[in-house]
């Protein structure tokens, strides 16, 4: 039997997500969410043309299919979900469901949506729609949406209970659903859009119910998006309740973070991601500010393949994690707006545990360790053992402008102790490719996501298994056993204990967690960050420079 909304959605909010703060960078600097500081008391200016560079291409702009930062801050702005998360507490809210019921069970999940919601192409939100969107998502789309199946794992069916509420069903208990229907991942496309071809719909082919639609989008290039006109259906977590402010936003490819920066102080941009350190003096100087959060989720790290090579071999592993100096990658190439990694999940996740003493740096005892099981130095400087180098590589995507700095960083951290490590750089499509053959010693990456499930997701041998391993009596369990936790505590243990054991084995060797870093022009007001650290721009508007 199912139970209130206010009720029983309110205890899984507190059960799945922490409160996630955001900060700022530098003198003065505003919090990004926070409508008010950043314009005072001025009125918003509706109108103008927010131009946005991107550190790097987009994989497309399908919110159900894309992951990387880059192509969220497009996709989202196009699509909305049937909930909202709070970035401030972490409560789960309305959107285009106004309400909900959640089995005790936490099998059955009834929303209750809006009547007055339409899509782009002018048709209506309906319990139908609903349906199609999630049904797609485990047929067709199953193969090109992995991380949107992944929080459907176990579904059975979405049944249209009347136009307006409609009731989806797992097989088991899914405590992480609640918290997934408020992603980008999990966000409703238009009936058209369900059944486009999964290629064309990343190209373009997509048509939501967001405050923006999609002008143009050229691969590799950039894309448009303009406001929508008539949008009346934001979440409460957003200030404005009408039409987006902005007439369109502008986002281009500008993969050198020195000439993002310039541009922004030379009004050749309003607002660029990705600012690295030495880019803030420069940011700042031009009358702009560093708005930053962090991700939380899978922090960025090296996820070895564990069937063959060195890394086969747990020792190695062992040693490997305590060979690499996380402060030193966040102190050199990094910036304050990051922190270096002290568990798997990023310390804004739920369910995170402080990991910090098993990831200490102690070069001596990696070295002594690789004594220990057998791999002398050669007279190359790097270790042997049968014949065999310990050389191991890792695939990367620049889907982060940092990543090639933080690798070669930790290139020089491991060489220190006798360990080689070849850095592959790939296209995103070349490194998928790489994954789906097996094709990779350590495979570089973070995912996002406010909820601790998404170990589950990353590190079960049933799911993407990056590991390669094969399924256990230990791991396996426990990232089954969180879902069927209702209880905060009883879950929160089951993810501490699965962070241990994926730290412990050397099924992840985590680097730093990743910030988002976003330098905006002194008259950009209220760009805002969700609780997966995405930007949002319904509320952003173009007024005077403060």
């Amino acid at each position: 039997m199912l139970r209130s909304t206010r009720a029983r959605s309110a205890a899984l909010a507190t059960l799945v997500i922490p409160a996630l703060f955001l900060t700022a960078c530098g003198s003065g600097a505003p919090a990004a969410s926070d409508p008010s500081t950043a314009a005072g008391t001025e009125a918003a200016t509706p109108g103008g043309t927010l131009r946005f560079a991107l550190g790097a291409s987009p994989s497309g702009v399908d919110p159900q299919q894309v992951g990387s930062n880059v192509s969220i801050y497009i996709a989202r702005q196009l699509a909305d979900s049937l909930t909202d998360q709070d970035p401030e507490t972490g409560e789960i809210v309305p959107w285009l469901a106004e309400s909900w019921d959640v089995s005790d069970d936490l099998t059955h999940f009834t929303f209750h949506l809006r009547d007055d919601v339409t899509f782009s192409d002018g048709t209506p939100l309906t319990a139908t729609t609903v349906k199609a969107n999630f049904d797609a998502l485990v047929g067709p789309l199953a193969a090109t949406a992995p991380l949107a199946g992944s929080y459907l794992a176990g579904y059975q069916a979405t049944t249209v209970d009347d136009e307006h509420t409609v009731t989806v069903t797992f097989s088991g208990p899914n405590a992480q659903f609640l918290q997934a229907t408020s992603t980008v991942s999990l966000a409703i496309l238009a009936d058209a859009t369900a059944a486009v071809d999964p290629a064309a719909r990343l190209q373009g082919d997509v048509i939501g119910s967001g405050p923006f639609t999609l002008g143009k989008y050229t691969q590799d290039q950039g894309a448009t998006i303009v406001r929508r006109d008539g949008y009346a259906w934001p979440s409460e977590v957003s200030e404005n309740p009408g039409e987006a402010y902005l007439d369109q936003i502008d986002f281009t490819i500008v993969p050198e973070s020195g000439v993002r920066s310039g541009g922004l102080a030379s009004d050749q941009f309003d607002a660029v991601g990705d600012v690295l350190p030495q880019d803030v003096p420069q940011v700042e100087g031009s009358g702009g500010s560093v708005l930053t959060r962090t991700n939380p989720g899978v922090a960025f790290v090296l996820q070895p393949n564990v069937t063959a090579g060195p890394l086969a071999d747990p020792a190695v592993r062992a040693a490997v994690q305590v060979a690499i100096n996380r402060q030193e990658l966040v102190d050199t190439v990094l910036s304050e707006a990051f922190k270096p990694a002290t568990s798997v999940l990023a310390s804004t996740t739920p369910g995170y545990v402080d990991l910090s003493d098993e990831l200490a740096f102690d070069q001596d005892g990696a070295a002594d360790a690789l004594d220990d099981a057998g791999w002398t130095v050669g007279a190359d400087g790097i270790r042997e053992k049968g014949g065999e180098k310990l050389s191991f590589d890792v695939v990367y995507a620049p889907l982060f402008t940092g990543s090639q700095a933080v690798l070669e960083l930790t290139q020089q951290q491991l060489k220190a102790v006798g360990v080689d490590l070849q850095v592959r750089l790939q296209t995103p499509a070349e490194q998928q490719a790489a994954l789906t053959a097996g094709d990779y010693d350590t495979y570089y990456y973070n995912v996002t996501r406010a909820d601790g499930d998404i170990l589950r997701t990353q590190f079960s041998s049933k799911f993407r298994n990056i590991n390669k391993r094969p399924a256990d009596t230990v791991l396996d369990p426990l990232l089954d056993a969180q879902l069927a936790q209702a209880d905060p505590a009883e879950r929160a243990d089951e993810l501490a204990t699965a962070q241990k054991t994926i730290v412990e084995d050397g099924y992840a060797i985590p680097l730093f967690e990743l910030a988002q870093s976003i330098g905006v022009a002194g008259d950009v007001h209220d760009l805002a960050f969700d609780a997966s650290s995405r930007l949002l721009f319904h509320d952003t508007w173009i007024g005077a420079d403060q």
